[in-house]
């Protein structure tokens, strides 16, 4: 049977575009996914962060959701430490009540920001370490059985709208499998620890009502081109664009040059950096499904969710066209 394919969409926001263009992008790469047969798209919790528009992940999933049909759209995640797990179960009770049965709830518990805008959101320190009691909370409220007396989540109770554990540790694995949930590494930014959480997770799992046995997702990057050199291109100035922004985040930074970039690249910070992206491919169909069908079966995931990354969103269409292709067994 050919995996099962989702997509990750971090909204970018390419030089020269603005925030809506980004969403207009996000609107069409949905209704592809939902023609090609992929399982759901989600999306992610960033802010400050001027080449991510997604901050409002679940106002961005209701605007999704508005114009497809039958794909599965959620958070991919939502930050709960940024929020109180009622607000959250608020907003995502609402989607699932306008659109049933097609809405997912991804849960991380970092900040999705850097600590200057921490503050600025309000948000605790400590907030992370309260993540599992703040997801049995959320959970209470989505399945109609709050666990604070006296308070449900209007809309929202009775929905049941699934929850995923994101992680990139041991701890996520461990909270997923203690929880019965399905759990989701971010190995398509933070490699590491990618083969000891899925085994801690698969080992430890303990059936729930919602989970019966693990369920893995792992995340990669791809570039599927009709040509392999025009997928290197893509593939070096995104790769380019992330260094950049990692290295711009401070007041003041300087516009480097692809040249100086490239240069950081070699050095130790920068191979630091560049094996965030260890998990990607950019070549042609053939090239896309072999180190596809590879990582599945290394990594033994039920799904894998793909984050296309290219600049231009034709060239992101394109990828996930050719993938969904090469990896149906059809061609594309």
């Amino acid at each position: 049977m050919p995996v099962t394919l989702s997509i990750l969409d971090l909204a970018p926001v390419a030089p020269g575009q603005t925030a809506r263009e980004s969403f207009e992008g996000s609107v069409r790469l949905a209704q592809a996914a939902e023609r090609l047969g992929y399982r759901r798209v989600w999306y992610a919790e960033h802010h400050n962060m001027p080449t991510i528009a997604s901050s409002a992940t679940s106002v961005l999933i209701g605007y999704v959701a508005a114009h497809t049909s039958t794909i599965r759209l959620g958070a991919g995640g939502v930050m709960l430490p940024n929020h109180a797990p009622l607000t959250i179960a608020e907003q995502f009770g609402t989607l699932a009540t306008i659109y049933p049965g097609r809405i997912d709830l991804g849960l991380g518990r970092a900040p999705g920001s850097d600590q200057v805008t921490m503050r600025a959101m309000r948000r605790d320190v400590t907030s992370s370490d309260r993540f599992p009691q703040d997801v049995v909370e959320l959970q209470g409220y989505l399945q109609g059985q709050s666990r604070v007396p006296g308070v449900q989540a209007v809309p929202g109770a009775g929905t049941n709208v699934p929850l995923y554990i994101l992680g990139s540790s041991l701890f996520g694995a461990q909270l997923a499998a203690a929880l019965g949930l399905p759990y989701a590494f971010a190995s398509h930014f933070a490699p590491d620890a990618l083969f000891d959480a899925v085994a801690t997770y698969r080992r430890e799992f303990q059936p729930s009502e919602q989970l019966a046995e693990p369920y893995v997702m792992v995340g990669a990057n791809v570039i599927a081109a009709d040509d392999e050199d025009d997928a290197q291109k893509q593939f070096e100035t995104v790769r380019r664009a992330r260094v950049r922004g990692m290295l711009s985040r401070a007041p003041g930074t300087p516009d480097y040059t692809d040249a100086q970039i490239d240069a950081f690249l070699t050095t130790p910070n920068g191979q630091q950096i560049a094996n965030m992206m260890k998990y990607t491919v950019a070549g042609t169909p053939p090239q896309v499904g072999r180190f596809l069908e590879d990582f599945a079966e290394s990594t033994q995931a039920d799904e894998l969710i793909i984050a296309h990354h290219s600049q231009d969103i034709d060239n992101r269409l394109r990828s996930a066209e050719l993938t969904a292709g090469v990896m149906q067994g059809a061609g594309a």
